[in-house]
């Protein structure tokens, strides 16, 4: 077999040549896959939460507190020990109470002797029923005298005239002058009789009036003690007073429980003296417990009696149901010194075998919840055009589409348009992703 010219060979290793260098530049020059990671789009329940921390608390506590001031026993109880309703927890040592009370009571005592002892200064119904009667006895004297006046003034008028007409008669020769005289002596007899008779009639006068002044006085008599027992029975109104209250101190130095309980601190355990108002055991039932989440104000207007409640503590789930909303919001510092609003929910929870008073806990509250929704995680969602975009795996491209968005939690966003159940979308789309860009999927 003839060999080919040097030239033609030549020739064939430079079109080789060229034509790998052009399919080198090819190959150089077109796009590189881009290695993603992706997500299926999914159709199910969809929760929006509110997520914060909680606190668990005792539903009831009751902090028993000292009574009144005095010398604190020690207190034998210790916590998680339960008492019965009626069970004294605490007692404060009685004698200084109990004394008292027996010094009002003997102050009570004099008191109600010295209001009796006033009705000993009035005047006896004897002398009073005396009194009458000498009146009576001096007003009928009276009457007896008047009388004798009216019988005496009627004699001397009598004699009077007599007088007259036997000195007429005497003038005139008619009788003797001895009968005259014996006319003017009956006169002057009559009119001493007279004048006795009025004397002794001022005196009957001036002997009722007196016996009508004495009846007066012992009338008098007989209320001057009343302002005295007035006086005692101020006084015995203010022991009286005094005197509940101190046995109403003196049934305090004993604290009871007031229900079934156990007992979750001792605040003062050792004898000591105590004022009224400290604090010295608090007790409540731990198996009711109740939940307490401080949430941001701007999610408590989110939240509403009623929504579900999520706990979590260490690998314990538990579900609970708001119960109550607190009106008003307090300050809080948080971890960076920002001061926000918030505000506390209530929530039940039941947790009596599991948590106890005073549990940090992780809390979400549902506060909107629908099944059947399509969704698709958080990190597949990109801002384009003011609206929402996704890039979706089509034949191993990645496709742009725009979505309508919906409810979002944490990690999910409800779609409501531009997506279908099972479709794959790019998580963590960056830049090198664009409109019909080759991909290749991780893993």
């Amino acid at each position: 077999m003839p060999s080919l010219p040097k030239r033609s060979s030549k020739l064939l290793i430079y079109v080789g040549i060229a034509i790998a260098t052009a399919i080198a530049i090819v190959l150089l020059l077109r796009p590189t896959p881009v290695g993603v990671e992706v997500g299926r789009v999914e159709k199910g329940v969809l929760q929006v939460t509110v997520n914060a921390e909680g606190m668990t608390r005792v539903r009831d506590r009751y902090i028993l507190a000292a009574q009144v001031n005095g010398h604190l026993d020690r207190i034998t109880l210790n916590e998680g020990d339960t008492v019965e309703a009626g069970d004294v927890v605490a007692r404060i040592d009685p004698l200084p109470q109990t004394t008292a009370v027996q010094e009002a009571l003997g102050r009570l005592a004099e008191w109600r002797a010295q209001r009796a002892g006033v009705e000993t200064q009035r005047p006896k119904t004897a002398a009073l029923a005396q009194a009458r009667s000498r009146i009576a006895a001096a007003q009928a004297n009276q009457r007896q005298v008047e009388a004798r006046v009216t019988q005496t003034q009627a004699a001397l008028a009598q004699a009077q005239r007599d007088r007259q007409r036997a000195q007429y008669f005497a003038a005139t020769g008619v009788i003797s002058r001895q009968a005259r005289e014996q006319a003017e002596l009956n006169e002057r007899t009559k009119q001493e009789e007279h004048n006795a008779a009025l004397q002794a009639a001022q005196a009957a006068r001036s002997e009722v009036a007196v016996a009508q002044k004495a009846l007066t006085i012992l009338q008098a008599e007989q209320s001057d003690p009343d302002y005295l027992l007035e006086v005692y029975n101020a006084r015995i109104a203010s022991v009286e007073a005094e005197l509940a209250r101190l046995q109403d101190e003196a049934q305090r130095t004993e604290m009871r429980s007031p229900v079934r309980a156990q007992v979750l601190r001792v605040l003062q355990r050792s004898a000591q003296v105590v004022s009224e108002g400290t604090p010295l055991v608090e007790i409540g039932d731990p198996t009711q417990l109740e939940l307490v989440v401080d949430v941001l104000s701007s999610d408590a207007e989110r939240v509403a009696v009623g929504n579900a409640v999520y706990v979590t503590s260490g690998t314990t789930q538990l579900k609970g149901q708001v119960r109550r909303i607190e009106p008003s919001a307090f300050t809080k510092t948080s971890a960076l010194g920002v001061e926000e609003q918030r505000v506390n929910v209530i929530s039940s929870i039941d947790a009596s075998t599991v948590l106890g008073d005073g549990y940090r806990v992780d809390v979400q509250i549902v506060v909107w919840e629908k099944p059947d929704v399509i969704q698709v995680p958080l990190s597949a969602m990109f801002r384009c055009d003011r609206a929402w975009c996704v890039f979706v795996v089509n034949n191993g491209k990645a496709q742009r589409r725009k979505v309508t968005v919906g409810q979002r939690s944490d990690t999910t966003a409800e779609i409501q348009q531009g997506l279908t159940a099972g479709e794959l979308v790019i998580l963590h789309p960056t830049e090198q992703i664009e409109d019909n860009r080759t991909i290749t999927i991780n893993g």
